[in-house]
C-alpha cells in the first residue's frame, strides 16, 4: 500500500496498528516481528536505515565476556542464546570469528580469564562454535606478530556480523509481510485523538508533511529516544539513557591468518583487533561519555592515540595516527543504571509502556546481539492491546537471504560459484556474503559479466547499484557505498566521484518517475 495514494479516514494518510519510530536495529527488528504476527506496521526513520549507531558498532554478535565482571550473568546467557539464533537465521551476515585473548601479566589474573571463558562456554547452552582453549604464544603462529613477553593466550569464538545489512534485512522482511518502511520521514509530533495516535511525519526530501494514524507507537529511536518522547502528547520519560561514544579505527592488516585478537587496556577495557574486509583490520572500541547531538559524534585525536597506543603495546609493528585508513564513531544509548563509569553501565535494555487506550512503548538501551529478543519483549507488552496477534516465531525464520540448508553457508556459497563460473571468486563471494540467496533475484536473467552493466571500480557494477535503489531504499552514495555495501573501501577518489555523478543522474530520473506515479 502506498500511503501517499489516498486517505483512509479523517484526513489520515493511513491507519496502522503500530508505528515504529527509528530505523536502527531495534526498530527494524520490532517492525519485522510485528508484521509477521499479522499486524499492520509502519516504520519511520528521519534519515537512512542504520545511519546512526547501528552502522557504527564493533560488528560483533557476542555474549559479552566483559559483562561477567559486572555479574550480568543473565545478559550474557541471553546474548549467547541470541548469538546462536542469529547464526542460524542469517548465516550469510553472521560468521564465526576466532579470537585470541592475550594475557598481559599486569592485567587480569590468568585464572580469572580462564574461569570467565569457562562460564562463557556454558551459560548459553550448546553452541555452533568450538570451546575455548589455551595457546602457547611463544611457539604458536598467533604469537608471531606479538612483542616479546606475551607468552600465554586463550582462543575462543564469537560471531562477526555486518551490522547495517542486518538492519536492512529486518526491514526487508517487515516489508515482505506488508509493513511500510518510511525512510527520511521524521516524526515531529504525535497527539491522541479518537482512540488513535495521530503522528505527523515530515519528509526530509520534499519537506512535505503527512499524518498517520496508529493504535500504538513504539519509540526505538536509540540515542534520540528522549527527544522523541518529548514529541508525544501525554508521554513522559520516567527513565533515561546515558550517551556513550564508541570509536573505531581501520588500518591495514599486518598479520597472517583469519583470526583476531583481544587486548586488555590499562584502564581494564577490552579492545578488539580483527580482520576487516580481508585487507584491513578494525580496532575498537572506546567508551567516552558524550554530550550534544548524537549525529555530531566523531572520533577524537585522543581516542585515536588511545587505540594506537594499545596495539603498539602488544605488537612489534609500529603504528601512528598516519596509519589510520578510516575511522568512525557511534553513540550508544545505554540504559542509565547509575553505574560509576561508562564501561560499567549495563548493555541490557529496559522497556517502558504508558497505560491507556493509546499505548506507547519506549525502548531504553539494548545492543546489536539482543535486538530480536528485545522485539519479542516489546510485542509481549503490547499483547493485551492486540489479542489477535500470533505467537512468537522469529527464532526459527531465516532473514532474507539466509534460507540455506542447515545454515551451511560455505557449502551453499561454493555451489553458487560453481553454477555461475562467469563470476570471479571475489565477486561471487561479495554477492553471497552481502545478499545470500537473494543474489538469485539480483542476477535473474544475467548470464555474463557484461550484463551487469557499467563497472565503477573493483566489484561495484551498475546492476547492484540499481538493485539497491529500487529494492533497498538507497538514495545517496553513502547509502550504497558505506551502509548497504563496503565498496567505499575499494574505490579510488576518481571512481567515487564518477559514481556520484552517475548516481545523481539516475536519482533525478528515478525521483521524476516517482513523482509522476
Amino acid at each position: 500500500m502506498n500511503i501517499e495514494a489516498g486517505h483512509d479516514q479523517g484526513g489520515l494518510s493511513g491507519v496502522f496498528d503500530i508505528l515504529v519510530v527509528g530505523g536502527g536495529i531495534n526498530g527494524a527488528g520490532i517492525a519485522r516481528d510485528a508484521a509477521w504476527r499479522g499486524l499492520k506496521v509502519a516504520l519511520c526513520e528521519k534519515n537512512d536505515l542504520a545511519q546512526g549507531t547501528s552502522s557504527k558498532s564493533t560488528k560483533f554478535i557476542h555474549g559479552g565476556l566483559r559483562y561477567l565482571e559486572n555479574y550480568e550473568f543473565g545478559l550474557v546467557r541471553k546474548s549467547l542464546i541470541e548469538r546462536k539464533i542469529l547464526f542460524e537465521i542469517a548465516p550469510h551476515l553472521a560468521r564465526p570469528l576466532r579470537l585470541v585473548l592475550i594475557h598481559s601479566p599486569d592485567m587480569r589474573p590468568w585464572w580469572l580469564i580462564r574461569l570467565g571463558l569457562l562460564l562463557y562456554d556454558t551459560l548459553g547452552g550448546r553452541q555452533p562454535t568450538p570451546r575455548a582453549n589455551s595457546i602457547d604464544l611463544s611457539s604458536a603462529p598467533e604469537g608471531k606478530p606479538l612483542r616479546p613477553g606475551f607468552k600465554r593466550g586463550l582462543s575462543y569464538w564469537d560471531l562477526w556480523c555486518d551490522d547495517s545489512r542486518l538492519v536492512v534485512a529486518n526491514a526487508l522482511d517487515a516489508r515482505s509481510k506488508g509493513g511500510e518502511i518510511l525512510v527520511r520521514n521524521e516524526m515531529v509530533a504525535a497527539q491522541k485523538e479518537d482512540g488513535l495516535w495521530k503522528a505527523t511525519l515530515c519528509s526530509s526530501v520534499t519537506g512535505e508533511s503527512r499524518v498517520l494514524g496508529a493504535r500504538a507507537i513504539v519509540n526505538a529511536a536509540g540515542p534520540w529516544v528522549e527527544s522523541v518522547v518529548g514529541k508525544m502528547e501525554g508521554v513522559a520519560a520516567k527513565r533515561h539513557i546515558r550517551l556513550v561514544k564508541g570509536s573505531h579505527v581501520v588500518i591495514r592488516k599486518w598479520w597472517d591468518g583469519d583470526f583476531g585478537y583481544v587486548l586488555q587496556a590499562a584502564d581494564k577495557r577490552i579492545v578488539f583487533v580483527y580482520p576487516y574486509l580481508d585487507e584491513f583490520a578494525l580496532v575498537g572500541t572506546t567508551d567516552v561519555e558524550f554530550e550534544g547531538p548524537p549525529e555530531d559524534a566523531a572520533i577524537s585525536e585522543e581516542e585515536i592515540d588511545y587505540l594506537i597506543g594499545i596495539i603498539n603495546k602488544y605488537f612489534t609493528a609500529e603504528f601512528s595516527s598516519s596509519s589510520v585508513a578510516d575511522a568512525f564513531a557511534g553513540v550508544r544509548p545505554l540504559f542509565e543504571d547509575q553505574a560509576e563509569s561508562a564501561s560499567k553501565t549495563t548493555r541490557d535494555y529496559s522497556l517502558e509502556m504508558n497505560q491507556g487506550a493509546c499505548p506507547a512503548v519506549t525502548v531504553y538501551g539494548g545492543k546489536l546481539t539482543t535486538y530480536r529478543k528485545l522485539a519479542e519483549d516489546v510485542m509481549k507488552m503490547l499483547k493485551g492491546h492486540f489479542p489477535q496477534m500470533s505467537s512468537s516465531w522469529t527464532a526459527g525464520e531465516p532473514l532474507p537471504g539466509g534460507d540455506m540448508m542447515d545454515s551451511d553457508f560455505e557449502a551453499w556459497a561454493n555451489e553458487f560459484k560453481l553454477r555461475r563460473p562467469w563470476l570471479s571468486d571475489a565477486l561471487a563471494d561479495h554477492y553471497a556474503r552481502t545478499y545470500g540467496t537473494s543474489t538469485f533475484k539480483i542476477l535473474e536473467g544475467i548470464h555474463s559479466i557484461e550484463e551487469l552493466g557499467r563497472q565503477f571500480g573493483d566489484l561495484l557494477f551498475e546492476k547492484e547499484a540499481r538493485w539497491l535503489i529500487e529494492n533497498e531504499w538507497a538514495r545517496s552514495s553513502e547509502d550504497i557505498l558505506e551502509r548497504r555495501t563496503k565498496h567505499s573501501y575499494h574505490l579510488t577518489d576518481r571512481q567515487r566521484s564518477e559514481f556520484d555523478d552517475w548516481l545523481e543522474s539516475v536519482m533525478a530520473k528515478y525521483e521524476q518517475h516517482e513523482h509522476e506515479q
